[in-house]
């Protein structure tokens, strides 16, 4: 039924990782491969495709959905639909990126506003470039780059508009940020016919359950503990929780089984204050998916 485009690069691990943690693995016959499919009858095919050319492909209805940073949203100009922002970049889950603006860290400008009419920039996102400077009222002069594009200061060009995770790239190769264009996460988009069909918007609905419910679980683990009726209110005093912990009276004692989510970078510290506070019967366990 529907048509997935997704990216091929640095976001490909974590791509096909979110897909398999919502129960829609990729299966190709090989890690080279650019098709593959998925075990559901919502999706007909995958393909795997630069994320500079998914939004145009998404509109144009070559493919149904797909998966692809903002910033070539942006960068194309693409009309699609936004179905679901997925929080993550090659960096892992909760890393977002953002299209800078850098250059030499001796250079005299300390903002983009700083930058002559003239200046030569380096960049792969020419249009958001371009429509930046604008703005500013500066002419500058655009040069595509095709990778490495810290690499052509100063000789080829004054500065470049780059994409940055911790800005430590940049910092390493002797450049400084003056000024950030935009923030860009991942996200899910639709053909906008497509996405105007009952059925396929219904299928569509579907997917973007099972990955939310995916990136909602990823970092957290569920946590299950005993304690006595003596030591309830203590203990829930201090334990975290999404909404609220379950509680619920054993059986056979005077006590309580106690369930609660929480992150996962937490539980090393959690798990011995849960053992000073009266807890039993620890248990942790991982999660899948947490849908609202």
């Amino acid at each position: 039924m529907l048509r997935l485009a997704v990216p091929k690069g640095s976001l490909e691990e974590q791509t096909l990782a979110l897909l398999e943690a919502a129960d829609l693995r990729v299966r190709r016959g090989s890690s080279r491969d650019y098709h593959g499919t998925i075990d559901d009858d919502r999706i007909e095919r995958v393909s795997l495709l630069r994320p500079q050319e998914i939004p145009r492909y998404v509109e144009e209805g070559f493919f149904d959905l797909g998966i692809t940073g903002r910033d070539w949203v942006e960068e194309t100009a693409a009309t699609v639909e936004v179905l679901e922002s997925l929080t993550y970049a090659k960096g892992g889950v909760g890393h977002p990126v953002k299209i800078v603006v850098a250059v030499p860290v001796d250079a005299a400008a300390d903002a983009a506003a700083d930058l002559p009419d003239g200046t030569r920039i380096s960049t792969e996102y020419p249009e958001i470039t371009r429509r930046h400077f604008e703005k500013l009222g500066i002419s500058v002069r655009v040069f595509t780059s095709y990778g490495a594009t810290e690499a052509k200061v100063p000789e080829i060009v004054d500065a470049i508009v780059d994409v940055s995770e911790t800005g430590g790239t940049l910092r390493a190769h002797g450049m400084k940020i003056v000024d950030e264009i935009m923030a860009s996460e991942v996200l899910l988009v639709a053909n906008p016919a497509s996405h105007a069909d009952p059925v396929k918007r219904q299928a569509m609905d579907d997917l973007s359950t099972l990955l939310r419910g995916a990136m909602d679980a990823q970092g957290r683990v569920l946590i299950k503990l005993n304690v006595t009726k003596e030591r309830l209110e203590e203990l829930l005093g201090f334990l975290p929780s999404m909404k609220a912990p379950t509680v619920s009276p054993l059986a056979a004692e005077d006590a309580y089984a106690v369930e609660t989510v929480v992150e996962k970078r937490a539980v090393n510290r959690l798990i011995p204050e849960l053992k000073a506070h009266g807890a039993t019967d620890i248990l942790e366990l991982p999660i899948s998916k947490i849908v609202p």
